[in-house]
Protein backbone atom coordinates (compact mmCIF):
# COMPACT_ATOMS: atom_id res chain seq x y z
CA UNK A 1 0.00 0.00 0.00
CA UNK A 2 1.19 3.56 -0.76
CA UNK A 3 -0.20 7.36 0.17
CA UNK A 4 -3.14 8.23 -1.01
CA UNK A 5 -1.14 11.52 -2.15
CA UNK A 6 1.29 9.71 -3.43
CA UNK A 7 -1.48 7.64 -5.79
CA UNK A 8 -2.91 11.27 -6.56
CA UNK A 9 0.79 12.29 -7.77
CA UNK A 10 0.88 9.74 -10.08
CA UNK A 11 -2.22 10.30 -11.83
CA UNK A 12 -1.79 13.86 -12.30
CA UNK A 13 1.81 13.47 -13.63
CA UNK A 14 0.47 10.93 -16.10
CA UNK A 15 -2.60 12.99 -17.24
CA UNK A 16 -1.40 16.40 -16.41
CA UNK A 17 2.30 16.02 -17.92
CA UNK A 18 2.08 13.04 -20.11
CA UNK A 19 5.16 11.44 -18.08
CA UNK A 20 5.83 7.50 -19.57
CA UNK A 21 5.56 5.11 -16.58
CA UNK A 22 8.96 4.36 -16.45
CA UNK A 23 9.76 8.95 -15.80
CA UNK A 24 6.99 8.60 -13.07
CA UNK A 25 8.66 5.51 -11.38
CA UNK A 26 11.75 6.95 -11.46
CA UNK A 27 11.16 10.08 -10.02
CA UNK A 28 8.79 9.01 -7.43
CA UNK A 29 11.60 6.49 -6.43
CA UNK A 30 8.76 3.23 -6.65
CA UNK A 31 8.54 0.37 -8.47
CA UNK A 32 7.13 0.62 -12.22
CA UNK A 33 4.80 -1.94 -11.22
CA UNK A 34 3.61 -0.24 -8.68
CA UNK A 35 3.13 2.38 -11.40
CA UNK A 36 1.26 0.48 -13.33
CA UNK A 37 -1.07 -0.80 -10.79
CA UNK A 38 -2.56 2.78 -10.17
CA UNK A 39 -3.19 3.75 -13.68
CA UNK A 40 -5.14 0.29 -13.86
CA UNK A 41 -6.91 1.00 -10.73
CA UNK A 42 -8.01 4.55 -12.14
CA UNK A 43 -9.27 2.99 -15.18
CA UNK A 44 -6.39 4.04 -17.39
CA UNK A 45 -5.22 1.75 -20.29
CA UNK A 46 -2.03 0.95 -20.22
CA UNK A 47 -0.34 -0.58 -23.41
CA UNK A 48 2.58 -2.67 -22.85
CA UNK A 49 5.27 -1.16 -25.33
CA UNK A 50 8.45 -3.04 -24.08
CA UNK A 51 10.40 -4.55 -27.13
CA UNK A 52 12.49 -7.04 -27.21
CA UNK A 53 15.87 -6.08 -29.10
CA UNK A 54 17.49 -8.37 -31.89
CA UNK A 55 20.56 -9.65 -30.94
CA UNK A 56 23.77 -9.40 -32.83
CA UNK A 57 24.18 -13.39 -32.07
CA UNK A 58 20.91 -14.21 -33.33
CA UNK A 59 22.16 -14.85 -37.56
CA UNK A 60 24.72 -17.26 -36.04
CA UNK A 61 22.28 -18.99 -33.63
CA UNK A 62 21.84 -21.98 -36.38
CA UNK A 63 25.67 -22.36 -36.75
CA UNK A 64 26.70 -22.09 -33.05
CA UNK A 65 24.16 -25.18 -32.52
CA UNK A 66 25.24 -27.44 -35.31
CA UNK A 67 28.96 -27.10 -34.71
CA UNK A 68 28.15 -28.01 -30.92
CA UNK A 69 26.22 -30.85 -31.77
CA UNK A 70 28.54 -32.09 -33.86
CA UNK A 71 31.64 -31.41 -31.44
CA UNK A 72 29.57 -31.04 -27.95
CA UNK A 73 33.28 -30.42 -26.42
CA UNK A 74 34.56 -27.71 -28.71
CA UNK A 75 36.09 -24.44 -26.62
CA UNK A 76 34.03 -21.55 -26.74
CA UNK A 77 36.95 -19.81 -27.82
CA UNK A 78 37.80 -21.54 -30.83
CA UNK A 79 33.83 -21.44 -31.39
CA UNK A 80 34.28 -17.62 -30.98
CA UNK A 81 36.81 -17.30 -33.82
CA UNK A 82 35.02 -19.35 -36.31
CA UNK A 83 32.03 -17.35 -35.41
CA UNK A 84 34.30 -14.33 -35.66
CA UNK A 85 35.56 -15.03 -39.08
CA UNK A 86 32.15 -14.72 -40.36
CA UNK A 87 31.13 -11.88 -39.66
CA UNK A 88 29.85 -11.91 -35.30
CA UNK A 89 31.08 -8.37 -33.94
CA UNK A 90 30.16 -9.21 -30.21
CA UNK A 91 32.30 -9.39 -26.86
CA UNK A 92 33.92 -12.60 -26.23
CA UNK A 93 32.44 -12.76 -22.62
CA UNK A 94 29.08 -12.31 -24.06
CA UNK A 95 29.53 -15.06 -26.50
CA UNK A 96 30.58 -17.52 -24.03
CA UNK A 97 27.82 -17.27 -21.84
CA UNK A 98 25.85 -17.94 -24.92
CA UNK A 99 27.72 -20.85 -25.80
CA UNK A 100 27.00 -22.41 -22.20
CA UNK A 101 23.76 -22.26 -22.58
CA UNK A 102 23.46 -23.79 -25.89
CA UNK A 103 26.51 -26.63 -25.28
CA UNK A 104 24.81 -29.70 -25.15
CA UNK A 105 24.85 -31.31 -21.77
CA UNK A 106 25.06 -35.24 -21.49
CA UNK A 107 22.00 -37.54 -20.46
CA UNK A 108 22.25 -38.02 -16.07
CA UNK A 109 23.57 -41.93 -15.59
CA UNK A 110 21.92 -43.26 -13.37
CA UNK A 111 23.22 -45.79 -10.70
CA UNK A 112 21.93 -49.08 -9.51
CA UNK A 113 22.46 -49.47 -5.22
CA UNK A 114 24.92 -51.69 -4.43
CA UNK A 115 24.28 -54.39 -1.95
CA UNK A 116 26.67 -57.22 -0.53
CA UNK A 117 26.90 -60.04 1.52
CA UNK A 118 27.98 -60.36 5.18
CA UNK A 119 32.15 -61.01 5.61
CA UNK A 120 31.95 -60.65 1.59
CA UNK A 121 33.96 -57.35 0.75
CA UNK A 122 35.71 -54.90 1.97
CA UNK A 123 37.15 -51.14 0.01
CA UNK A 124 40.39 -49.84 0.59
CA UNK A 125 42.15 -46.47 -0.39
CA UNK A 126 44.13 -43.83 0.45
CA UNK A 127 43.23 -40.61 1.08
CA UNK A 128 45.99 -37.16 1.54
CA UNK A 129 45.51 -34.97 5.16
CA UNK A 130 48.36 -32.66 4.32
CA UNK A 131 52.31 -32.50 5.53
CA UNK A 132 53.66 -33.46 8.95
CA UNK A 133 57.45 -31.76 9.45
CA UNK A 134 59.57 -33.90 11.69
CA UNK A 135 63.28 -32.22 12.10
CA UNK A 136 64.17 -31.28 8.43
CA UNK A 137 62.31 -33.59 6.72
CA UNK A 138 58.60 -32.37 5.37
CA UNK A 139 56.57 -35.55 4.98
CA UNK A 140 53.26 -36.32 3.59
CA UNK A 141 50.96 -37.53 6.05
CA UNK A 142 48.47 -40.24 4.19
CA UNK A 143 45.89 -41.99 5.75
CA UNK A 144 45.00 -45.87 4.94
CA UNK A 145 41.58 -46.35 5.18
CA UNK A 146 39.50 -49.81 5.05
CA UNK A 147 35.55 -50.02 5.56
CA UNK A 148 33.64 -53.15 5.56
CA UNK A 149 30.94 -52.97 3.25
CA UNK A 150 28.30 -54.64 4.82
CA UNK A 151 28.40 -53.57 8.12
CA UNK A 152 30.61 -49.66 7.45
CA UNK A 153 33.08 -50.70 10.18
CA UNK A 154 36.24 -48.90 9.53
CA UNK A 155 39.51 -48.97 10.03
CA UNK A 156 41.78 -45.77 9.99
CA UNK A 157 45.62 -45.48 9.90
CA UNK A 158 47.94 -42.82 9.29
CA UNK A 159 51.61 -43.42 7.88
CA UNK A 160 54.34 -40.81 6.03
CA UNK A 161 53.51 -41.73 2.56
CA UNK A 162 52.05 -44.04 0.67
CA UNK A 163 55.10 -46.84 -0.28
CA UNK A 164 53.92 -50.17 -1.34
CA UNK A 165 55.53 -51.25 1.73
CA UNK A 166 53.06 -48.94 3.65
CA UNK A 167 50.40 -50.13 1.99
CA UNK A 168 51.35 -53.45 2.73
CA UNK A 169 51.86 -52.76 6.59
CA UNK A 170 48.04 -50.79 6.09
CA UNK A 171 46.95 -54.23 5.17
CA UNK A 172 48.30 -56.13 8.08
CA UNK A 173 47.50 -53.77 10.37
CA UNK A 174 43.53 -53.55 9.09
CA UNK A 175 43.01 -57.67 9.56
CA UNK A 176 44.53 -57.58 12.66
CA UNK A 177 42.07 -54.90 13.87
CA UNK A 178 38.92 -56.79 12.27
CA UNK A 179 40.76 -60.15 13.79
CA UNK A 180 39.06 -61.36 10.54
CA UNK A 181 39.59 -61.19 6.59
CA UNK A 182 37.05 -60.38 4.19
CA UNK A 183 36.65 -62.31 0.50
CA UNK A 184 37.09 -59.82 -1.62
CA UNK A 185 39.41 -56.34 -1.08
CA UNK A 186 38.20 -53.93 -4.01
CA UNK A 187 40.59 -50.84 -5.23
CA UNK A 188 40.64 -48.27 -7.52
CA UNK A 189 43.51 -49.08 -9.96
CA UNK A 190 46.49 -47.08 -7.62
CA UNK A 191 49.81 -48.24 -8.82
CA UNK A 192 50.41 -50.36 -5.28
CA UNK A 193 47.81 -52.98 -6.52
CA UNK A 194 47.67 -52.53 -10.39
CA UNK A 195 50.76 -52.29 -12.50
CA UNK A 196 49.31 -52.36 -16.06
CA UNK A 197 45.82 -52.84 -17.23
CA UNK A 198 44.19 -53.58 -20.41
CA UNK A 199 40.70 -53.40 -20.67
CA UNK A 200 39.75 -56.71 -17.76
CA UNK A 201 43.52 -57.73 -18.55
CA UNK A 202 45.18 -56.86 -15.09
CA UNK A 203 48.67 -56.68 -13.85
CA UNK A 204 48.90 -57.07 -10.51
CA UNK A 205 51.48 -55.96 -8.17
CA UNK A 206 53.58 -59.22 -7.36
CA UNK A 207 53.99 -57.74 -3.32
CA UNK A 208 49.83 -57.65 -3.48
CA UNK A 209 49.50 -61.38 -4.63
CA UNK A 210 52.14 -62.38 -2.16
CA UNK A 211 49.52 -60.57 0.58
CA UNK A 212 46.07 -61.86 -0.94
CA UNK A 213 47.86 -65.56 -0.79
CA UNK A 214 48.81 -65.49 2.68
CA UNK A 215 45.80 -63.97 3.75
CA UNK A 216 43.52 -65.65 1.21
CA UNK A 217 41.52 -62.95 0.02
CA UNK A 218 41.14 -62.07 -3.76
CA UNK A 219 42.19 -58.51 -4.66
CA UNK A 220 39.49 -56.81 -7.43
CA UNK A 221 40.28 -53.62 -8.82
CA UNK A 222 37.41 -51.23 -9.97
CA UNK A 223 36.76 -50.20 -13.45
CA UNK A 224 38.37 -47.19 -14.55
CA UNK A 225 37.35 -43.99 -14.23
CA UNK A 226 34.35 -45.74 -11.94
CA UNK A 227 35.00 -44.25 -8.70
CA UNK A 228 31.32 -44.93 -7.97
CA UNK A 229 31.90 -48.99 -7.56
CA UNK A 230 33.47 -47.59 -4.22
CA UNK A 231 31.45 -44.84 -3.01
CA UNK A 232 31.61 -46.45 0.35
CA UNK A 233 35.53 -45.72 1.25
CA UNK A 234 34.96 -42.46 -0.42
CA UNK A 235 32.28 -41.61 2.02
CA UNK A 236 34.41 -43.31 4.69
CA UNK A 237 37.19 -40.58 4.12
CA UNK A 238 34.70 -37.45 4.17
CA UNK A 239 33.32 -39.29 7.18
CA UNK A 240 36.88 -39.35 8.71
CA UNK A 241 38.10 -36.05 7.39
CA UNK A 242 35.28 -34.06 9.06
CA UNK A 243 34.23 -36.00 12.16
CA UNK A 244 37.90 -37.22 13.71
CA UNK A 245 40.74 -35.11 11.70
CA UNK A 246 39.27 -31.71 11.38
CA UNK A 247 40.73 -28.80 14.17
CA UNK A 248 42.83 -32.48 16.04
CA UNK A 249 45.69 -31.39 17.91
CA UNK A 250 48.38 -34.35 18.02
CA UNK A 251 51.92 -34.40 18.83
CA UNK A 252 53.64 -36.68 17.14
CA UNK A 253 52.28 -39.88 14.37
CA UNK A 254 52.12 -42.48 16.77
CA UNK A 255 50.37 -39.97 18.76
CA UNK A 256 47.72 -39.36 15.89
CA UNK A 257 47.52 -43.43 15.40
CA UNK A 258 46.29 -43.41 18.99
CA UNK A 259 43.49 -41.32 18.65
CA UNK A 260 42.06 -42.53 15.48
CA UNK A 261 42.06 -46.36 17.30
CA UNK A 262 40.19 -45.08 20.09
CA UNK A 263 37.65 -42.86 17.50
CA UNK A 264 37.56 -45.85 15.10
CA UNK A 265 36.54 -48.09 18.12
CA UNK A 266 34.49 -45.60 19.77
CA UNK A 267 32.67 -42.56 17.87
CA UNK A 268 32.78 -44.45 14.63
CA UNK A 269 31.51 -47.46 15.87
CA UNK A 270 28.38 -46.37 17.32
CA UNK A 271 27.18 -44.13 14.13
CA UNK A 272 23.73 -45.33 12.66
CA UNK A 273 24.35 -48.08 9.76
CA UNK A 274 23.41 -46.66 6.88
CA UNK A 275 21.34 -49.51 5.43
CA UNK A 276 20.15 -50.14 8.81
CA UNK A 277 19.76 -47.16 10.30
CA UNK A 278 17.63 -48.44 13.58
CA UNK A 279 21.11 -50.30 14.22
CA UNK A 280 24.73 -49.73 15.18
CA UNK A 281 27.59 -49.71 13.45
CA UNK A 282 28.77 -52.29 16.04
CA UNK A 283 26.03 -54.20 16.22
CA UNK A 284 25.97 -55.35 12.55
CA UNK A 285 29.53 -55.78 12.65
CA UNK A 286 29.30 -58.36 15.65
CA UNK A 287 26.82 -59.58 12.62
CA UNK A 288 28.99 -60.07 10.06
CA UNK A 289 32.47 -61.03 12.12
CA UNK A 290 31.26 -64.72 12.14
CA UNK A 291 31.20 -64.87 8.03
CA UNK A 292 34.89 -63.29 7.70
CA UNK A 293 37.46 -65.69 7.31
CA UNK A 294 39.89 -66.42 10.08
CA UNK A 295 43.30 -64.83 9.91
CA UNK A 296 46.45 -66.94 9.55
CA UNK A 297 48.72 -68.25 12.34
CA UNK A 298 51.43 -65.69 11.81
CA UNK A 299 51.12 -62.28 10.04
CA UNK A 300 52.85 -61.26 7.06
CA UNK A 301 55.97 -60.17 6.97
CA UNK A 302 56.00 -56.25 6.10
CA UNK A 303 59.49 -55.46 6.50
CA UNK A 304 60.61 -52.49 3.90
CA UNK A 305 63.80 -54.50 2.24
CA UNK A 306 66.16 -52.16 0.08
CA UNK A 307 69.31 -52.83 -1.31
CA UNK A 308 72.07 -50.02 -0.62
CA UNK A 309 75.51 -49.63 -2.64
CA UNK A 310 78.13 -48.28 0.03
CA UNK A 311 80.92 -46.15 -1.05
CA UNK A 312 84.15 -45.39 0.81
CA UNK A 313 82.44 -43.75 3.94
CA UNK A 314 81.22 -46.21 6.29
CA UNK A 315 77.83 -44.96 5.79
CA UNK A 316 74.49 -46.64 4.39
CA UNK A 317 72.16 -43.97 3.20
CA UNK A 318 68.43 -45.55 3.38
CA UNK A 319 65.08 -42.81 3.53
CA UNK A 320 66.49 -39.57 2.97
CA UNK A 321 68.92 -40.21 6.79
CA UNK A 322 72.28 -41.95 7.28
CA UNK A 323 73.14 -44.94 9.04
CA UNK A 324 76.79 -46.21 10.33
CA UNK A 325 77.91 -49.75 9.68
CA UNK A 326 81.59 -51.55 10.65
CA UNK A 327 84.09 -49.84 8.29
CA UNK A 328 85.33 -53.26 7.16
CA UNK A 329 82.06 -53.57 4.95
CA UNK A 330 82.48 -50.58 2.96
CA UNK A 331 82.33 -50.28 -1.00
CA UNK A 332 79.94 -53.06 -1.74
CA UNK A 333 76.38 -53.40 -1.72
CA UNK A 334 74.17 -54.11 1.27
CA UNK A 335 70.59 -54.73 2.01
CA UNK A 336 68.16 -52.74 4.44
CA UNK A 337 65.71 -54.03 6.16
CA UNK A 338 63.63 -51.62 7.81
CA UNK A 339 60.44 -51.47 10.24
CA UNK A 340 58.61 -48.19 11.58
CA UNK A 341 60.62 -48.33 14.67
CA UNK A 342 64.17 -50.22 13.68
CA UNK A 343 66.57 -50.86 10.53
CA UNK A 344 68.91 -53.62 9.98
CA UNK A 345 71.80 -53.57 7.01
CA UNK A 346 72.67 -56.83 5.85
CA UNK A 347 75.84 -58.17 4.56
CA UNK A 348 74.33 -61.35 2.53
CA UNK A 349 72.69 -63.00 5.93
CA UNK A 350 74.66 -61.21 8.33
CA UNK A 351 73.33 -58.67 10.01
CA UNK A 352 76.05 -56.20 10.84
CA UNK A 353 74.37 -53.09 12.37
CA UNK A 354 70.99 -52.24 13.87
CA UNK A 355 69.70 -48.36 14.34
CA UNK A 356 66.51 -46.87 15.34
CA UNK A 357 64.57 -45.27 12.15
CA UNK A 358 64.71 -41.99 12.04
CA UNK A 359 61.97 -39.96 9.69
CA UNK A 360 64.18 -37.04 9.55
CA UNK A 361 66.16 -35.83 6.44
CA UNK A 362 70.19 -35.57 6.61
CA UNK A 363 70.47 -37.59 9.84
CA UNK A 364 73.59 -39.28 11.01
CA UNK A 365 72.59 -41.99 12.88
CA UNK A 366 75.74 -43.68 14.53
CA UNK A 367 76.69 -46.61 16.69
CA UNK A 368 80.01 -45.19 18.80
CA UNK A 369 81.48 -48.91 18.25
CA UNK A 370 81.53 -48.29 14.53
CA UNK A 371 83.13 -44.70 14.89
CA UNK A 372 85.67 -45.67 17.44
CA UNK A 373 87.04 -49.31 15.16
CA UNK A 374 87.54 -47.17 12.46
CA UNK A 375 89.22 -44.63 14.14
CA UNK A 376 91.84 -47.29 15.78
CA UNK A 377 92.18 -48.60 12.48
CA UNK A 378 93.44 -45.35 11.44
CA UNK A 379 95.57 -45.01 13.97
CA UNK A 380 97.26 -48.33 13.73
CA UNK A 381 98.03 -47.63 9.99
CA UNK A 382 99.42 -44.53 11.07
CA UNK A 383 101.88 -46.41 13.08
CA UNK A 384 102.93 -48.76 10.17
CA UNK A 385 103.40 -45.53 8.04
CA UNK A 386 105.75 -44.28 10.53
CA UNK A 387 107.83 -47.21 10.96
CA UNK A 388 108.14 -47.84 7.08
CA UNK A 389 109.57 -43.67 6.87
CA UNK A 390 112.08 -45.01 9.68
CA UNK A 391 113.83 -47.70 7.67
CA UNK A 392 113.93 -45.13 4.54
CA UNK A 393 115.52 -42.29 7.36
CA UNK A 394 117.98 -44.31 8.88
CA UNK A 395 120.01 -46.72 6.68
CA UNK A 396 121.20 -48.98 10.39
CA UNK A 397 117.76 -50.26 10.54
CA UNK A 398 117.32 -51.33 6.65
CA UNK A 399 116.72 -54.36 5.66
CA UNK A 400 119.81 -55.75 3.67
CA UNK A 401 117.73 -55.22 0.43
CA UNK A 402 117.30 -51.46 1.04
CA UNK A 403 121.23 -51.54 2.24
CA UNK A 404 122.24 -52.72 -1.34
CA UNK A 405 119.94 -49.70 -2.98
CA UNK A 406 121.83 -46.85 -0.38
CA UNK A 407 125.28 -48.13 -1.23
CA UNK A 408 124.38 -48.25 -5.06
CA UNK A 409 123.15 -44.75 -4.37
CA UNK A 410 126.40 -43.43 -2.61
CA UNK A 411 128.49 -45.15 -5.14
CA UNK A 412 126.60 -43.00 -7.63
CA UNK A 413 127.14 -40.07 -5.83
CA UNK A 414 130.96 -40.58 -5.75
CA UNK A 415 131.19 -40.86 -9.22
CA UNK A 416 129.45 -37.45 -9.73
CA UNK A 417 131.56 -35.58 -7.25
CA UNK A 418 134.93 -37.17 -9.09
CA UNK A 419 133.65 -36.20 -12.65
CA UNK A 420 133.00 -32.87 -11.31
CA UNK A 421 136.85 -32.62 -9.75
CA UNK A 422 138.31 -33.47 -13.00
CA UNK A 423 136.03 -31.30 -14.94
CA UNK A 424 136.44 -28.33 -12.50
CA UNK A 425 132.96 -27.54 -11.94
CA UNK A 426 131.67 -27.55 -8.23
CA UNK A 427 130.46 -30.67 -7.45
CA UNK A 428 126.89 -31.44 -5.40
CA UNK A 429 125.88 -31.49 -3.06
CA UNK A 430 127.96 -28.68 -1.79
CA UNK A 431 126.75 -29.64 1.42
CA UNK A 432 127.57 -32.49 3.20
CA UNK A 433 125.72 -34.63 5.50
CA UNK A 434 127.05 -34.27 9.58
CA UNK A 435 123.80 -36.18 11.00
CA UNK A 436 120.35 -38.20 10.60
CA UNK A 437 118.44 -37.55 13.56
CA UNK A 438 114.97 -39.34 13.98
CA UNK A 439 112.33 -39.00 15.94
CA UNK A 440 109.07 -40.62 16.83
CA UNK A 441 106.20 -38.32 18.12
CA UNK A 442 102.81 -39.51 18.41
CA UNK A 443 103.07 -42.26 15.88
CA UNK A 444 104.89 -40.08 13.06
CA UNK A 445 108.03 -39.74 12.29
CA UNK A 446 109.83 -36.74 11.75
CA UNK A 447 113.25 -36.39 10.36
CA UNK A 448 115.39 -33.57 10.44
CA UNK A 449 118.40 -33.69 7.85
CA UNK A 450 121.49 -31.46 8.79
CA UNK A 451 123.68 -30.18 6.83
CA UNK A 452 126.44 -27.75 7.01
CA UNK A 453 129.33 -26.53 4.77
CA UNK A 454 132.08 -28.79 3.46
CA UNK A 455 135.61 -28.30 5.53
CA UNK A 456 137.13 -30.15 2.42
CA UNK A 457 137.95 -29.72 -1.51
CA UNK A 458 136.00 -32.46 -3.27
Amino acid sequence: MIARALEAEILRLHHAEHWPIGTIAAQLRVHHSTVRRVLAQAGVEVAKTTTVRASIVAPYMAFIVETLAKYPTLRASRLYTMVHERGYTGAPDHFRAIVARLRPRPAAEAYLRLRTLPGDQIQCDWAFFGKLTIGRAVRPLMAFVMVLSYSRHLFLRFYLGASMSYFIRGHVAAFAYFKAVPRVVLYDNLRSAVLERIGNAIRFNPRLLELAAHYRFEPRPVAVARGNEKGRVERAIRFARDAFFAAREFRDLDDLNAQALTWCEGAAAERPCPEDRGRRVREVFAEEQPHLLSLPENPFPCEERAEVSVGKTPYVRFDLNDYTIPHDHVNRTLIVMATLDMVRILDGTEVIATHPRSFDRGAQVEQPGHIEALVAHKRAAGVHRGQDRLQHAAPSNRSPAMRNKSDRASRTVSITRANASRTGRPSWPSCRWTSEVCAIFSGRIIVFLLCGPSNRQD
